[in-house]
């Protein structure tokens, strides 16, 4: 499964640290990463805030003749193309000279003020569908004009970002609308085109329902014809961790359920055996740019609870989409950077300042898996169907394993997880590795843990400095990069486990090589 990653503020992407966060990204992986970011049609001169962003793509002459401007728009998708990753691209949200109800258009929201503050003119239905559909149009012939038909072929489109809940001001009959006329203009400037949606929240499933039924079923609102273009059906998934006497608490559960849910709306439907799916946002839960000053249960963020939480998640959406047969493409993990924020101030991003956090490093190692997933068996990983029923709360932890094999190399990934995010404790693991080619192989080990391939830790070492100097920030990018631990040895597998302690919360990977 490929890496996809995603966020709101759409402007960060050409800046400096996120140029170079992009970069660290591009190399996670050797299949192409896709981004998705919000506001790629949204009004305004690029300026960045939280939650915002702008391309300024539409704006209307005095004489209301559409006026299209891909300046801003391009040095995006230029910043993913050069560095061979692909946008998962959204076509959103509404231009200020069509929307419906443009004023107010650019919010102010600061964390810790209502969310539904950020709901301004950009959250309404078009005034002008063809105007709509023409401005998408526009869009997908000029990207083929830029990037060549075969790079865009390669790219996924989809419309909007929940629409079932804040983000769309309409009505679902009028989101329908809003995706048809997407989908025609985007199939008119380039027939090989790919799209989908809805993008529905986590428990949007009546939702998504009643979308795919539109797309498979339904009068389309340009054509007249029966049934709207369908490549790929996206949904989200959230979890929602909580403070209970002042320890952060994860909801696994509530994620999982998520992609159960809707894995079973789009099971239903044997029209689409095998169509691409993506969870177009997969995440403990719902706000990337809500700081842990305003939310103390955004704790989890900065050290490796976030690295254990996502190992031991994605392992369980590995077993749906097996249990499923779903045709899984990737699932966006909508955290990446904030520009000149404080260090280390709690948002959901892979780096702080320009400084990894350990979350990006559990990526680093999902990148070094290569080959084919092969049968794990731990004696300590809870099952799905508990997890689903009651998350990861009793008292013992969840040790749990993936494994893959290439022909030369095979990784083990191994995490301690617990929903309760503390640290205290480390456990003994004994690994039995069998079925391999060869008697002798060399083990190189990597770990995520309070000490290695975490710069909180480090930076909290240094005293938490919020003015770091060049030599500080020259430690701490090092201590945010995947640390292999000791050196590469020899093992026997014929003589008996390979044998290792695992702390809490922390994460190993174990590449074998013959």
């Amino acid at each position: 499964m490929r890496s996809w990653f995603g966020y709101d503020e759409p402007n960060y992407t050409y800046m400096k640290d996120g140029q170079k966060l992009l970069t660290e990204i591009s190399k996670l992986s050797p299949v192409p990463v896709y981004v998705r970011a919000h506001n790629l049609l949204t009004s305004g001169d690029g300026t960045p805030a939280l939650k915002w962003g702008s391309t300024n793509a539409y704006t209307e002459d005095a004489k209301g003749n559409p006026v299209y401007n891909w300046k801003i728009v391009d040095q995006i998708f230029d910043t993913y193309v050069k560095r061979g990753m692909k946008p998962l691209a959204q076509i959103g949200f509404m231009p200020e000279a069509l929307s419906t109800k443009p004023f107010p258009y650019q919010h102010k929201w600061k964390p810790g003020a209502r969310y539904d503050e950020i709901l301004t003119g950009w959250a309404y239905p078009p005034k002008d569908y063809k105007k709509w559909g023409n401005l998408v149009y526009e869009w997908v012939k000029h990207c083929v004009a830029r990037y060549g038909k075969a790079e865009v072929e390669s790219w996924y489109w989809e419309v909007w970002n929940e629409p079932d809940g804040a983000y769309w001001k309409g009505t679902q009959a009028e989101f329908f609308k809003l995706y048809d006329y997407a989908a025609d203009g985007l199939k008119r400037a380039l027939p090989t085109a790919k799209i989908g949606g809805a993008n529905v929240t986590g428990g949007g499933t009546k939702y998504l329902d009643a979308f795919i039924k539109h797309c498979l079923n339904d009068t389309n609102y340009v054509t007249g014809k029966i049934g709207s273009p369908l490549d790929a059906v996206l949904f989200h998934a959230k979890g929602s961790p909580r403070v209970v006497n002042g320890t952060v608490v994860m909801n696994v559960r509530a994620q999982l359920r998520n992609i159960d849910g809707n894995y079973k709306i789009i099971s239903k439907y044997p029209q689409l055996k095998n169509i691409p799916v993506i969870i177009g946002e997969s995440d403990p839960e719902g706000c990337a740019a809500c700081g842990m000053s305003t939310n103390p249960e955004n704790a989890y963020r900065n050290g490796t609870m976030y690295s254990s939480y996502t190992a031991a998640s994605f392992a369980r959406l590995y077993e749906l989409t097996d249990k499923y047969k779903i045709n899984l493409l990737g699932a966006v993990t909508w955290s990446f950077e904030f520009e000149n924020q404080p260090w280390f101030a709690g948002f959901r991003d892979l780096a702080t300042n320009g400084v990894d956090k350990p979350v990006l490093n559990v990526f680093r190692m999902f990148g070094q898996m290569k080959g084919n997933r092969v049968e794990a068996i731990s004696n300590r990983m809870y099952n799905l169907n508990s997890i689903l029923d009651s998350s990861i709360r009793k008292p013992q932890t969840d040790i749990g394993v993936l494994a893959t094999k290439a022909e030369k190399t095979a990784a083990v990934m191994l995490w301690n997880y617990h929903d309760e995010d503390k640290t205290d404790s480390k456990d003994f693991i004994s690994i039995l590795l069998n079925k391999l080619p060869a008697k002798m192989v060399t083990v190189t080990a990597y770990r995520i843990d309070t000490e290695n391939s975490n710069s909180y830790s480090e930076w909290k070492k240094m005293g938490s400095p919020q003015n770091p100097d060049a030599k500080q920030i020259a430690v701490l990018e090092k201590s945010g990069q995947l640390k292999m631990i000791g050196k590469p040895r020899k093992f026997d597998t014929t003589g008996g486990a390979f044998e290792m302690e695992l702390a809490r919360q922390g994460v190993a990977l174990l590449k074998l090589g013959w």
